[in-house]
């Protein structure tokens, strides 16, 4: 059965869902027909398939109302999760907001590597620039004996993170706080974690509207060489990390050289690092000396 039949009734979910799907095509974005399901079913409050099994059902008029609001900022390219106001990380679901960066499933790499060096039970972890508090919960969810710290210039976003936590039942094992990287911060971890700003000022306004019109600046922004936020992340990291402790830090395209020498020139090891599922080098592994 269609999911875009022109053929339904006016104001029948087929229709809707083929007048969406032609916008979607019109303003280049991938998989219309996927998204105006998404869309449509969150205006309705239904599931995708109550779509599919009923396409001559009428759309309520306020239903209708939410997505045509919802359609227009995608139509702009506002991000199908911040529309949603939701995205899946690991095995979380998670509140997003404009204010963070979306999880994207690349970053699951760092997770994998954390888990790889963090002790089971595990210590106490640090995440540095923590937006949604995706990385942090994502370990701690592995990890019951642990314990973690998440820290974002936005008070904002450490409010969202929070709010994560608790809502996947971490909150008595997260804490979060507004802060400049590790500045406000004493005491030592077993691990830290981060995926910091590292696309080149320069290259920020080619990236995709979605990124580059919707996702916050300070997120993406790793300054003339990709390598501000870096340089001042290592240079931390000796008097954060125990003895016997690690860091995992996120990788843009073929950042490793850059990001491993900083390392070294601040006394620490490089561990390895590891591949995303498309084969780039995305989760550099650090150790104290």
């Amino acid at each position: 059965m269609s999911d875009l039949s022109c053929a339904d009734p006016a104001g029948s979910v087929g229709a809707f869902l083929c007048r969406a799907g032609q916008h979607l095509r019109a303003a280049a974005i991938e998989n219309p027909r996927m998204e105006a399901r998404l869309l449509l079913a969150e205006a309705m409050g239904v599931d995708q398939s109550a779509l599919l099994r009923e396409p001559r059902a009428p759309v309520p008029p306020p239903a209708a109302a939410r997505f045509g609001e919802m359609l227009r900022r995608r139509l702009a390219h506002e991000p199908m999760a911040f529309l949603l106001g939701r995205q899946g990380f690991w095995t979380l679901e998670l509140e997003v907001s404009p204010e963070t960066l979306i999880p994207r499933a690349d970053s699951e790499a760092i997770v994998e590597a954390a888990l790889a060096v963090l002790p089971s039970p595990g210590g106490r972890v640090l995440d540095l620039g923590t937006g949604t508090g995706c990385l942090l919960l994502a370990v701690l969810s592995e990890r019951p004996d642990a314990f973690g710290v998440g820290v974002d210039l936005a008070p904002g976003a450490a409010a969202l993170a929070a709010r994560n936590a608790a809502a996947n039942g971490l909150a008595g094992r997260a804490a979060f706080l507004a802060g400049d990287w590790a500045t406000a911060l004493s005491g030592r971890f077993d691990l830290v974690l981060s995926n910091p700003p590292y696309i080149e000022s320069a290259a920020i306004p080619g990236l995709m509207p979605e990124v580059a019109a919707h996702e916050p600046a300070r997120a993406l922004d790793g300054g003339v060489d990709g390598l501000d936020a870096y340089r001042r992340i290592v240079a931390a990291l000796p008097d954060l990390l125990q003895p016997q402790g690690c860091a995992v830090l996120e990788l843009g395209l073929g950042q490793r050289a850059a990001v491993s020498a900083l390392a070294e020139a601040a006394g620490l090891a490089i561990r390895g690092c590891h591949a995303d599922l498309g084969g780039v080098e995305r989760a550099l592994v650090l150790a104290a000396r």
